[in-house]
């Protein structure tokens, strides 16, 4: 008989001991994974959250130096609803970049994408083998 086969062992703490090392291992590999994958999701935040800032220091600048020379060239002819005209243009595009932030966020660049489809296969194999109807995948 040689070294690598060994006999089956029958014993029900064989079998639970068996099961349980199989899932903590498992539960190991999708928790590295997803360390992993969240130190991506932390480094493209960070990112985005600094370009952010320094995007809008320059846009206050530049709203400031364009707001003054509109204000100043157009007081004679439009008087206070220049100011008008102004806020519902820096309205418009404050809800545009609004919307591309929103657009970023739910494309699931922030999120755990690869990490969360393992965890949805794992459960589906797990409750298919026991025809759990409850299970949602």
């Amino acid at each position: 008989m040689s070294s690598s086969v060994r006999p089956p062992n029958d014993g029900l703490a064989s079998n639970a001991a068996a099961i349980i090392g199989g899932v903590l291992k498992l539960v190991g590999v999708r928790f590295s994974m997803a360390i992993m994958e969240f130190a991506d999701a932390r480094a493209a935040f960070s990112q985005v959250l600094l370009l952010g800032v320094i995007a809008i220091l320059a846009a206050t600048f530049a709203l400031f130096s364009i707001s003054g020379m509109i204000v100043v060239l157009a007081w004679e002819a439009l008087g206070w609803r220049i100011f008008l005209i102004l806020f519902f243009a820096y309205l418009l595009l404050t809800m545009s970049l609004l919307w591309m932030i929103r657009n970023i966020v739910t494309s699931g660049k922030l999120g755990l994408p690869l990490t969360l489809a393992e965890l949805k296969k794992d459960r589906a194999a797990l409750f298919a083998e026991q025809g759990d109807p409850d299970c949602r995948v």
